[in-house]
């Protein structure tokens, strides 16, 4: 819990539009990442600020997140999932950064605090900029419309796909349709085909990754200046990943460098110079996803079943980032995560004992490499996350590469499993569930469920009961045990007994024995601040100005009448659960009629792992 309140103290959170207009106040540079609900802020440059923080110990510097989806001014901003970083200076947007480039994050911070100084010390001109996501823009919106009446474009998700574009360059000399020619003579599919001219804040959206780069303005400029052909290209028969297939037969972005080694490839044949070079390829697997919804909103992949008229469902998946990458490189690896399009509804850090490393990896004890595999997985603490999203399980697997590092690096060396291979190492340093049933038993060995005790107060029950009730389930929750009463002034005063001390202990015993309450036994990973999470601040008047969404806000009208209540840690609940239901162990879970069932506990072999 320390933890989180340090994270808390980094970045202000605004969660509403008068929360956003005191932060738009403040005097000096506020670095704010706008984030929607259902995804969260972006975890993965959270040691990052806090590093730039404590390394410039500057009162000017200020963080902050801000929820889109419940501020006016961020309406433009709502149902996108790319990192976004806004940079404010006294109230003026000066900058912004879409994905979480940790470098260009860190360098923009030191530059654009360097000029609000400038500006505030020596009365210089505060330059500020407009950003496409809050600017009324009636092409996009009509291009938007456009794309919302067309049909989505669904291919197989057992096929890989690369972004393609023939710049303007070739275009201009009439080498288009020579070189779509040549792509399919070479096996390539074209899975979508379009024209298009970019303007110069797309081609610089775009390139967004490049801004560093000297070369960055240039390359806005010339791609902007002329119709381009844009291509979603699927693989080559018997290649399992298009991307490295595709750039090698466009060759090297340097021009003379593709003449001497690749005097066959595109770029070679149809290049001018380094900037134009013809042809544009996506550096790896995330960022073809990235560009592939940059050009082609309504492209998606999809599974056997969503042929057939279903949706792809969200699945959940276990990745391991082990000691090794952890140490150097777990902000990265972060990065490309949430760059992926997954959610990380929990991650845990923890040191194994070689005990529960043999337990976890019980299938792969008796093989040669375990040894190694045992040393790894103890030099350190490992990062577990759960990752969600559609096609989870297929998705992570496709994006970390051949399990096999040396046949990584020779047939995918744009993966995960690639890049971060560490030297002389000759195991993976991720790793991710093979299957939907591994997933679950993976994800239970290192996010054990968890109990709590929930209370839906008399004073809620009438109006809001079944509206909680299905929250709570959309919540993930399942309800396990579900009690209907009226507590009589004992049992009330032995539930608040912690409380007894308090000048309202008798008003709440009176409240609570008031009518009927329903009192629930909740199980989820990390049951306890998930439903402390959902409930809100205690005071519904704070719940309104800090979580406008909890339940304490929209259900509570004061302390007393706040609606919900929480056991406020594990072992509080468990004595809760056990006063009110008797020994009922973990082991059961509500039928769809009512009836308490009974049903298998939790495989003994997964041990519970604590953090270190």
């Amino acid at each position: 819990m320390a933890a989180k309140k340090k994270e808390a103290t980094l970045q202000a959170s605004v969660t509403n539009q008068e929360q956003w207009e005191e932060m738009l106040a403040t005097k000096g540079l506020t670095v704010v990442d706008v984030y929607q609900q259902w995804c969260g802020p972006c975890r993965a440059v959270v040691s990052l600020l806090r590093k730039i923080k404590n390394e410039l110990g500057d009162d000017l510097l200020h963080f902050a997140t801000a929820e889109a989806d419940s501020i006016d001014a961020l309406e433009k901003y709502r149902g996108k999932c790319e990192p976004t970083f806004l940079f404010y200076g006294c109230g003026e947007l000066v900058a912004v950064l879409r994905g979480a480039n940790a470098p260009l994050l860190q360098r923009m911070i030191v530059e654009e605090l360097a000029k609000e100084k400038l500006v505030l010390e020596q009365g210089g001109e505060r330059r500020a900029v407009k950003d496409d996501g809050l600017v009324d823009d009636e092409k996009k919106e009509e291009v938007s419309r456009q794309v919302e009446n067309e049909e989505s474009i669904i291919v197989p998700a057992c096929k890989s796909y690369t972004v393609a574009i023939i710049k303007p360059d070739a275009v201009a000399h009439g080498k288009a349709d020579e070189i779509i020619m040549k792509i399919q003579d070479a096996g390539f599919e074209i899975l979508a085909h379009e024209q298009r001219t970019l303007t110069e804040v797309e081609a610089r959206d775009f390139y967004q990754h490049k801004a560093a780069e000297a070369c960055f303005e240039d390359l806005v400029q010339f791609m902007s200046s002329g119709p381009s052909h844009i291509l979603v290209l699927s693989q080559v028969e018997g290649s399992d990943n298009i991307v490295p297939a595709w750039r090698e037969f466009i060759g090297p972005a340097e021009l003379e460098e593709a003449r001497r080694e690749k005097p066959e490839s595109l770029r070679a044949q149809y290049g001018t110079q380094t900037l134009f070079n013809a042809v544009h390829g996506s550096e790896d697997s995330d960022q073809a996803s990235r560009e592939l919804a940059f050009f082609f909103p309504n492209f998606r992949m999809a599974s056997a079943t969503e042929q057939d008229g279903e949706e792809e469902p969200v699945e959940r998946t276990l990745a391991l980032i082990r000691p090794d990458a952890a140490r150097e490189n777990r902000e990265e690896i972060l990065a490309q995560i949430y760059k992926s399009g997954f959610t990380v509804p929990l991650q845990r850090e923890v040191k194994l004992t070689e005990e529960q490393v043999r337990q976890f990896y019980f299938q792969h004890v008796e093989e040669d490499y375990f040894p190694a595999l045992l040393q790894s997985m103890t030099r350190g603490p490992v990062l577990a996350l759960i990752l969600a999203g559609p096609g989870a399980v297929h998705h992570w697997k496709n994006i970390l590469g051949p399990s096999d590092i040396n046949r990584a690096k020779e047939e995918s060396p744009d993966c995960l499993r690639a890049r971060f291979a560490v030297e002389n190492e000759p195991l993976s340093q991720l790793h991710g569930s093979a299957s939907l049933e591994d997933a679950e038993r993976e994800i239970n060995f290192f996010f054990p469920k968890q109990r709590t005790l929930a209370v839906i107060k008399p004073d809620t029950m009438e109006e809001h009961r079944e509206n909680i009730l299905e929250e709570i389930r959309g919540g993930g929750f399942s309800v396990t045990q579900l009690k209907e009463t009226v507590l009589s002034r004992q049992m009330a005063e032995e539930f608040y007994k912690e409380l007894r001390e308090k000048p309202f202990f008798s008003q709440l015993v009176e409240f609570m024995c008031r009518g009927p309450c329903t009192i629930l036994v909740l199980t989820k990973e990390n049951a306890v601040e998930e439903w402390r999470s959902m409930m809100g601040p205690t005071d519904p008047n704070h719940a309104k100005a800090t979580s406008p969404s909890s339940l304490r806000a929209r259900f509570g009208s004061d302390i007393l009448h706040n609606a919900v209540h929480g056991a406020s840690s594990e072992q509080q609940a468990d004595e809760k659960i056990h006063f009110i239901f008797g020994d009922i162990g973990s082991d059961a879970k509500l039928t769809s009629d009512g009836e308490t069932d009974r049903t298998i506990s939790d495989d003994p072999q997964f041990v519970t792992i604590q953090n270190p």
